[in-house]
């Protein structure tokens, strides 16, 4: 229950509100995070928030990547290199990259949603014999948006990995796709029963992204989606975090949309 302290060893700004920053610990360090799991970052002074890792050193440092959106994430997106702030975790379940081998990735980002599917990516690419094809379809609002863009060209670049990325509006100098990514979703040559697929972004994407792979006849079962609700101590005590019978601290972020479908399609549940 209580914070670990981390020093913000650098940060790296993305987009015009979101930072990633690399974190090393001061004392002892965390257990060891999965991809999919979450931390409560601390701002010292300010209050603690929930950020799923974005990246999992092998030297136990842990990569965050915070987009501001209210007085905690903007006092830890803008903490600067040498910067303390306290970390609890690891909590919530993970993507389990490893339980889908032998099967095709289909991996499907929707804005800051790349952030936690980046180290599935990683762990996929670094065990990349273990999988069939693995495709990202990773959209943004306009081209300024995309995360990592650098690592994302550099992905597009491999042989071994198919990349689309589309945005919703376009801008001078862009040449690629434009609309949501459901689109190019829809053109997925998919094997029913030999692939897996992953989801993360705002939760109309979600729903509307899972809709259109069932409608291709993949399973309800084979599609792991990251949920966000409000998460205020991360051990399933507080209770804020509830959608119907799931603590999303505890039985989340990462849950089957077979799972979680029905409990979506409840108005302000």
């Amino acid at each position: 229950m209580l914070p670990v302290r981390y020093r913000v060893t650098s940060r790296t700004v993305e987009t015009r509100d979101s930072a990633t920053l690399r974190l090393e610990p001061v004392d002892r360090p965390l257990a060891p995070f999965r991809p999919g799991q979450f931390a409560m970052l601390y701002a010292y002074g300010v209050g603690e928030v929930p950020i799923s890792i974005s990246g999992i050193g092998d030297d136990g440092t842990l990569v965050h990547t915070v987009r501001s959106v209210g007085a905690v994430s903007k006092a830890l997106h803008d903490a600067r290199p040498g910067s303390v702030i306290g970390v609890r975790g690891p909590f919530g379940t993970a993507w389990a990259p490893e339980a889908a081998a032998g099967n095709d990735l289909v991996v499907v980002a929707g804005g800051i949603g790349l952030a936690p599917l980046r180290p599935l990516l990683l762990e996929a690419l670094a065990e990349r014999p273990a999988y069939r094809k693995i495709v990202l379809v990773a959209g943004a609002r306009t081209p300024d948006e995309f995360l990592f863009r650098a690592e994302l060209d550099r992905w597009a670049a491999r042989d071994d990995l198919d990349v689309e990325l589309t945005v919703d509006r376009p801008a001078p100098g862009w040449d690629g796709a434009v609309g949501f990514v459901t689109e190019p979703m829809s053109r997925l040559r998919i094997d029913p029963d030999r692939t897996v697929a992953f989801l993360c972004g705002p939760e109309p994407m979600m729903r509307f992204g899972a809709r259109v792979l069932i409608a291709g006849r993949l399973p309800a079962g084979r599609i792991r989606v990251s949920l966000e609700r409000s998460m205020k101590c991360g051990v399933a005590l507080c209770g804020h975090c509830q959608l119907g019978p799931l603590l999303i601290c505890r039985d989340g972020p990462v849950v089957d949309y077979a799972t979680v479908e029905p409990l979506l399609a409840v108005p302000q549940l």
